[in-house]
């Protein structure tokens, strides 16, 4: 069974090396959709593959940090990575340009990580990560599924080269969160939300 939940985010980047002058040479916005499909043979004990709360508790907070943010590539020129800095307290610094393919790829491997990392508490099981959906606008997005998400044909994504502004993290019910995703910890469902 797959279960779907979505997210919102208001954004900003630029998509260097892409085809429309616009979006490669340009700031500019985009109010995004991300779907999450988890799946399972299994129900929990509430009878459910995944409690929707659990999926906003700590993968909500990730993808949160992408709102009212400007998303910067690493590969960028780096005057213009340290002048968005510099006047946005809200950005990320992804190893990859942040284009729907990729931030679908990104998505993808830390919702992964999360899951990786989760102690389940209430008789959840086998609970994979199906894909990852993004969309841009309301006509177009991307889907990535493991094998899109792993691929070095689209470029290697190493998450600990990401970064978060310290505005993004002192937002963070768990300060230590991008650690515990990053490196394993344990992250624990709680039995009552």
């Amino acid at each position: 069974m797959i279960i779907r939940k979505l997210f919102t985010f208001e954004n900003a980047h630029i998509v260097r090396g892409c085809t429309t002058q616009r979006c490669s040479h340009n700031i500019h916005g985009h109010s995004y959709t991300i779907e999450i499909l988890l799946e399972s043979n299994y129900l929990d004990n509430g009878q459910m593959v995944y409690d929707f709360g659990l999926v906003k508790h700590t993968m909500k907070s990730i993808i949160d940090s992408f709102d009212h943010s400007i998303t910067l590539w690493s590969g960028d020129e780096k005057d213009y990575i340290k002048d968005m800095q510099r006047h946005s307290d809200r950005w990320v610094l992804l190893p990859v340009s942040p284009s729907a393919e990729q931030f679908s790829r990104v998505f993808y491997l830390i919702i992964e990580k999360i899951l990786q990392a989760t102690s389940m508490s209430n008789g959840e099981q086998c609970v994979a990560l199906n894909s990852v959906i993004v969309h841009e606008t309301k006509s177009g997005y991307a889907q990535s599924f493991g094998d899109d998400a792993h691929s070095i044909l689209m470029g290697k994504i190493d998450l600990e080269e990401m970064e978060f502004s310290k505005q993004v993290i002192s937002e963070w019910s768990d300060k230590d969160l991008w650690n515990k995703i990053l490196f394993g910890k344990l992250i624990v469902n709680p039995s009552k939300i």
